[in-house]
């Protein structure tokens, strides 16, 4: 094995470089939108603070609130609603725009998102969730985007900038394993892996940041790959390989054919009908928590609702919130997703971004993961200042 260790010291050098400039970005970023919904609230209260006030007044329900919205602006179709807000909140409705007529292409409404009072039906702003912008309105969104695709545009149908950070992802996966490899050339002086030099300084301290601290961290850096790949390549990668190992429940899009915005599949039902029977359903499996959302996918012609409290609709902790599938013409089920529920596959599956997100173990989790996007930066520039100083050293005087 030791006649590998020049070729994977190799092999190791180069991915860091390659993946150097991304990784500190998604460390960086991530670290931030560990927080996202608390930032941009800070920098944005005219789209989170509701001007009612919190002393609990009524509040009309989300349903309402999208239909005013529609009436009063034909152009967009609202696509996600929460039924009720904790108190003081907005109502941040996602819409997306109608078909014109005259063009037979969707409306360019320049903005995704409408706050609105829950109590007094005003809109309070609006913005384009995930525009390259740095302005207040946008910074978090813009942020959240970069983490997972670098703003790269998409064309011809792919993502490219979620294809490039998954592959990126998939390297970084090996390399947790060649890393870890190479951080015990030798396994009798194993405890010098583990140690910082605090007291040298300089390159020697640099080289054990980059080197003990990813030992320490490492099995972390390893979920964080892997889950990276899983959301970023899910249908591409991961799905067919848990498939191959455990049989995975079909969504409620797999069967159903998405159309393109020009041709969206208007509902026939409304929200308010959908919303009874999610509630009926809810009731005959014994579920407790209120249906907190409602959103409508005009590609597929389906409804979903989840169910989760008020301020919860993020899934705050464990594997998620439970959502019911129905179709938009007739109502009739089109299937469900239940954390906890289904194959080993299934939970496997279902525990990606809660693991990713640390969310999976609540805030205290949401803290490790914010301070581990910080770590993944200082390997990116501790392992780049690790290359300048050998290559010097190489450089003819």
């Amino acid at each position: 094995m030791r006649s590998l260790r020049p070729a994977l010291v190799v092999v190791h050098r180069w991915f860091g470089l390659a993946a150097a400039l991304f990784l500190f970005i998604a460390g960086a970023t991530g670290a931030l939108i560990s927080w996202d919904h608390e930032l941009d609230a800070l920098l944005n209260p005219q789209l989170f603070s509701a001007n009612s006030g919190n002393a609990g007044l009524a509040q009309i329900p989300g349903a309402e609130l999208a239909s005013r919205l529609e009436a009063a602006e034909p152009r967009l179709r609202v696509g996600y609603l929460l039924t009720e807000v904790e108190p003081g909140h907005t109502s941040l409705l996602s819409v997306e725009g109608r078909v014109d007529p005259a063009s037979g292409k969707p409306y360019e409404l320049g903005y995704n998102q409408v706050a609105v009072d829950p109590v007094t039906g005003q809109v309070q702003g609006r913005r384009e969730w995930g525009q390259v912008s740095l302005s207040r309105e946008n910074l978090l969104p813009f942020l959240y985007k970069l983490h997972y695709t670098m703003h790269i545009p998409p064309g011809w149908g792919i993502e490219f900038g979620v294809w490039l950070m998954g592959l990126i992802a998939i390297v970084w996966v090996l390399d947790c394993f060649i890393a870890l490899w190479l951080s015990f050339p030798n396994w009798r002086s194993w405890r010098k892996s583990f140690a910082f030099r605090w007291g040298q300084g300089g390159h020697k301290l640099n080289f054990d940041l980059h080197r003990s601290g990813a030992v320490w961290i490492w099995a972390l850096l390893l979920m964080v790959a892997i889950t990276s790949v899983s959301m970023n390549l899910n249908g591409q990668v991961v799905r067919p390989l848990v498939s191959a190992v455990s049989t995975l429940s079909a969504s409620a899009f797999d069967s159903r054919q998405p159309q393109p915005p020009e041709k969206p599949i208007e509902a026939v039902l409304k929200r308010e009908q959908i919303m009874a029977l999610a509630k009926a359903e809810a009731r005959k499996r014994g579920w407790t928590e209120p249906a907190g959302g409602l959103f409508y996918s005009s590609a597929y012609g389906v409804y979903g609702v989840g169910f989760f409290a008020p301020g919860n609709d993020h899934g705050d902790s464990g594997l998620g919130n439970p959502w019911l599938y129905f179709d938009g013409k007739d109502g009739s089920p089109a299937g469900d997703s239940v954390p906890g529920s289904g194959s080993a596959g299934d939970i496997f599956m279902q525990a990606q971004f809660p693991l990713h997100s640390g969310r999976i173990i609540g805030l205290p989790g949401r803290i490790i993961m914010s301070t581990l996007g910080l770590l993944v930066a200082m390997l990116s520039v501790t392992g780049l200042i690790i290359w300048l100083r050998k290559r010097r050293a190489r450089a003819p005087r």
